[in-house]
């Protein structure tokens, strides 16, 4: 006992059963446990047995050494826990040999686990109807934890912070079950902000009679990042890099410019996107807007527009069209007329993987198709570039790659509250149900319900958490026909819909005015988002004219994967994305992209294939990719043969290329190889 009594600093005793618990700390470390009788006498209640309990046994000890034990004590406390009687009887045995002891309050479960644990009014954390601290609370989280399945150091972090603040543990229990407690699923709160800049008047706009009249009947002043625009050369023909938060306006810069020129006779508007349904939606508002004073015709994938059957109209005064529709036609040499302007809308696109590429290719192709007929066809002043971003990390290194000016504008509307809450993924469909219901029963100071896009990866995720949402919704995505797509867009401007369910399609820009976004998953597909893609799929929620205010849920499965390919867990995508910083544009080129962009760059441009290499945004091994198609008799010189003509027209990289022609050398069966074809992509 004696190396005990040098080091006891605090001695605790906490009410037992039929006894006392007995422990001694130093430093905040237990030195000795213990259990302590006590006996009646003619002097009052003394120590009658003392037991030291080592590795769960009961060592018996003189009652001696318990008094030697407190009287060695810097410190003696009781545990206010302990009933009023027995507490008292413990102070007239202690005072007995004229020690002093104080009653604090303490944890019921380290008592009982034979620890000290004092706890305060600010460190008491309540758990079924208890207080207990810090320690054991941390403790019982942990265990709910391992029920859910592996959480990442980031998610625990943020369920500790939580269990802190609100010093309530069965609510942080209630959290990983899909609770919705708004004050502990708030992330944190993205500000409403508005950068200083006076609006440009529409009457002051210097536009074609025709479009004056249009835009004056639409609005009385430019939004900020318009009036930018139009300061910074927009109407002189300047190329620009347009760099927005969602809703603030960006589409009608690009419209200014080329519905301008195109009535002043200057060219045609190009309008790229890079999505078939953005394609459509665009499609529809030219037409409606001004399809009495211009054609208006579209260009998706080769040759197909919508389902009415219509061709493509190269003629047409507008086109709007998929990145691959317009770049299919410069590659089969299309004669696309007179091009006034060019805008291309989600040109962030630039950084994805196989569509990045293709899209760097495509700008090249287009300024070079410019060039080219500026020096055959004599009147015929260019085309003047316009593109649109979301925010992006390298906004001036992009705009001096585009060789263009940038106009940059980072005013939020509205505020945009992010919340998170963990769910598996049976229970991620009833939590979404509960968020939408709440969400169309209220009504903004406006006058407009709440309405609500669910973001998942797969489309028939869509149709399956649409049918187990209470109130009327629809699934959008690609995979529905045209007329299904416009049935729901008009149905949810019309407020008919509490929700719409759907994938990445939405992401890059089809407009609807939601005030609160979902996020079943954090993939898109077999990939997680990107810090840019999340940023900009979160933005869609809260509209100025229509909220008062957005909300983002982020409904999290601990330690979910959507693929084997995956090498995070969707709670660590979710703190990476919340704190995420913007990732920078840049394309990049590995062997197969660089031999791809550089034949169809040959097909389109001959001995000038190189020139238009050397402008793209990523720097393209031109000499080696040239070597590859001269091997494999993609070219012949600088020309392109059958082959690489056909190949380029198809959009094949090299390996998809190299399986058709091997099945068509042995037979194969075209239904096979096209499902081999399917097979590989899926194994890819």
């Amino acid at each position: 006992m004696s190396k005990q009594l040098a080091e006891v600093e605090t001695l605790f005793l906490h009410e037992a059963r039929s006894d006392y618990t007995v422990v001694a700390n130093r430093d905040g470390n237990r030195v000795l446990r213990g259990r302590l009788e006590l006996k009646e006498t003619s002097a009052g209640p003394r120590p009658g047995k003392f037991r030291v309990i080592r590795d769960g046994e009961d060592h018996p000890r003189s009652p001696d050494e318990f008094v030697d034990l407190a009287r060695a004590a810097s410190r003696i406390r009781i545990s206010q826990q302990t009933s009023p009687e027995r507490r008292e009887r413990l102070r007239e045995m202690l005072d007995g040999y004229q020690l002093e002891a104080m009653a604090v309050r303490t944890c019921r479960r380290c008592a009982n686990d034979g620890r000290y644990g004092p706890i305060t009014e600010d460190t008491a954390i309540e758990h079924n109807g208890e207080h207990v601290c810090r320690d054991c609370a941390r403790r019982e989280l942990e265990r709910e934890l391992s029920y859910k399945g592996e959480f990442t150091g980031a998610a625990e972090e943020r369920l500790e912070e939580l269990l802190y603040e609100s010093k309530d543990l069965d609510r942080i229990i209630n959290l990983l079950s899909g609770g919705l407690d708004p004050d502990l699923t708030k992330y944190d709160e993205v500000s409403a902000t508005v950068d200083d800049v006076s609006p440009v008047r529409t009457d002051e706009l210097d536009l074609h009679p025709d479009l004056a009249a249009r835009v004056q009947g639409r609005f009385e002043e430019l939004l900020p990042v318009q009036s930018l625009s139009v300061r910074n050369g927009l109407l002189e023909g300047d190329d620009q890099l347009v760099v927005s938060a969602t809703a603030t306006g960006k589409t009608l810069v690009g419209e200014l410019a080329g519905i301008d020129r195109a009535l002043k006779g200057d060219g045609k508007l190009l309008f790229l996107v890079p999505l078939v349904a953005l394609a459509n939606q665009k499609h529809e508002d030219f037409e409606d807007r001004y399809g009495d004073l211009l054609d208006v015709s579209i260009r998706v994938g080769s040759s197909r527009i919508a389902d009415d059957g219509n061709r493509f109209d190269p003629n047409a005064d507008v086109i709007v069209g998929t990145y691959e529709g317009i770049d299919h036609a410069l590659r089969t040499g299309k004669d696309l007329g007179d091009v006034g302007t060019v805008v291309i809308d989600e040109v962030h696109t630039l950084k994805e993987g196989e569509r990045g590429h293709r899209l760097d290719g495509l700008i090249s192709r287009l300024k070079y198709y410019s060039e080219d007929r500026m020096e055959t066809h004599e009147g015929y002043d260019g085309t003047q570039f316009v593109y649109l971003s979301a925010t992006v990390g390298n906004p001036e290194w992009l705009a001096e790659r585009l060789r263009a000016t940038l106009i940059e504008f980072e005013e939020r509307p509205v505020p945009i509250e992010r919340h998170v809450t963990f769910a598996d993924g049976r229970e991620k469909a009833d939590i979404a149900d509960k968020l939408v219901k709440r969400e169309f029963d209220t009504k903004s100071s406006k006058g407009y319900r709440g309405q609500t896009i669910v973001f998942t990866n797969s489309r028939r995720r869509c149709h399956e958490i649409s049918r187990k949402l209470r109130y009327d919704s629809a699934p959008y995505h690609a995979g529905l026909d045209y007329g299904r797509r416009k049935k729901v867009e008009r149905m949810f401007g019309d407020q008919e819909l509490s929700a719409v369910v759907t994938t990445a399609a939405l992401a890059a820009g089809v407009d609807f005015p939601a005030s609160q976004v979902i996020f079943d998953t954090l993939a898109m597909g077999i990939e997680w988002l990107s810090v840019q893609e999340f940023s900009q799929m979160l933005g869609r929620a809260g509209r100025p004219d229509y909220h008062d205010r957005g909300r983002v849920y982020l409904l999290v499965e601990p330690d979910a994967v959507y693929h084997n390919s995956m090498d995070r867990t969707e709670d660590e995508v979710a703190f990476t994305l919340l704190k995420g910083e913007m990732e920078d544009v840049a394309t990049h080129y590995d062997e197969t992209a660089a031999v791809e962009e550089t034949l169809a760059n040959v097909v389109v441009a001959g001995r000038k294939a190189k020139r238009l290499n050397d402008r793209m945004i990523g720097d393209v091994p031109t000499k080696h990719a040239v070597g590859k198609l001269l091997e494999w008799k993609f070219i012949d010189g600088f020309s392109p043969t059958p082959l690489g003509r056909a190949i380029c027209r198809h959009f094949l990289a090299p390996d998809e290329a190299f399986r058709i022609l091997d099945a068509v050398r042995k037979g194969t069966d075209p239904y096979d190889l096209v499902a081999d074809l399917e097979l590989y992509d899926d194994e890819e």
